[in-house]
């Protein structure tokens, strides 16, 4: 039987007088890692890990914790919900699933609204990556805690519309993931959950592909949203804004990572 990982420059593993299998990898650099098993040519999950969707597929991962791991660590503070909620979508004609994080207590005060970020995850991830790998609930309660941000709601959906290929974005079209967002996540998540459900408390921002999925929606909906950000998702520049005494007027933040 041959064993190994799918990380690059790893040994072959070899069977311990235990039964158990034994390898190297290449040392990691400090964060999160997609990986994989392979077993006599076959790449399956880790039994020991947990699921996470990356690459277009279901795998296991390996975190390297950083020098600042406090900030996204589970810690001894009140702690919000990751709820999962599902959506009718008329323009797909199908029901469509969210996640959406709560803040401490927000069942506690009824009569409390919050402000909300539209939250988009990268190419080859789905609706999972930030709330599992991401770990946005634990960062939240974390800053929530230290008294660093005010509480928001944080809105996390699946980005793709028509399902492509690998290796072909290019067929990707942003229009119908736009109806989407604007025209139905949107109106669901201000009539089901306690939102100020204006442009000023309304965000959107996104990792790589959903960064450019970011750019584009905002600078087409300047009247949904006020706030923008752009994480490894390209930029924004005065050529890409039509009209920038508006923009000025009606947006609040760009920020670009």
């Amino acid at each position: 039987m041959s064993v190994g990982t799918t990380f690059s420059d790893s040994s072959t593993f070899a069977k311990g007088e235990d039964r158990a299998w034994y390898g190297y990898t290449r040392p990691l650099d400090v964060g999160f890692h997609y990986y994989l098993l392979k077993i006599d040519g076959a790449e399956v999950p880790d039994p020991n890990s947990g699921m996470y969707f990356g690459a277009m597929r279901w795998g296991s991962a390996i975190e390297i914790p950083a020098d600042d791991q406090d900030f996204y660590t589970l810690s001894k503070v009140p702690h919000g919900q990751l709820l999962e909620i599902y959506f009718h979508s008329p323009s797909t004609e199908s029901e469509r699933r969210a996640f959406v994080y709560t803040p401490p207590r927000y069942d506690e005060h009824s009569d409390k609204r919050y402000p909300v970020l539209y939250l988009q995850h990268g190419w080859g991830e789905n609706e999972f990556g930030w709330g599992q790998q991401g770990r946005v609930p634990e960062i939240m309660d974390n800053l929530i805690a230290a008294g660093e941000i005010d509480p928001f709601l944080i809105v996390m959906t699946y980005r793709m519309t028509n399902e492509i290929s690998f290796g072909g974005l290019r067929e990707f079209k942003i229009e119908p993931f736009e109806t989407v967002l604007v025209k139905e996540l949107i109106p669901y998540i201000d009539e089901h959950f306690r939102t100020l459900s204006d442009q000023p408390h309304r965000a959107m921002a996104g990792l790589s592909m959903g960064g450019m999925e970011t750019k584009q929606i905002t600078l087409r909906n300047l009247d949904t949203f006020s706030h923008i950000g752009l994480f490894s998702g390209g930029s924004i520049k005065p050529d890409d804004i039509e009209d920038m005494d508006a923009f000025k007027k009606s947006n609040k933040l760009v920020f670009v990572s």
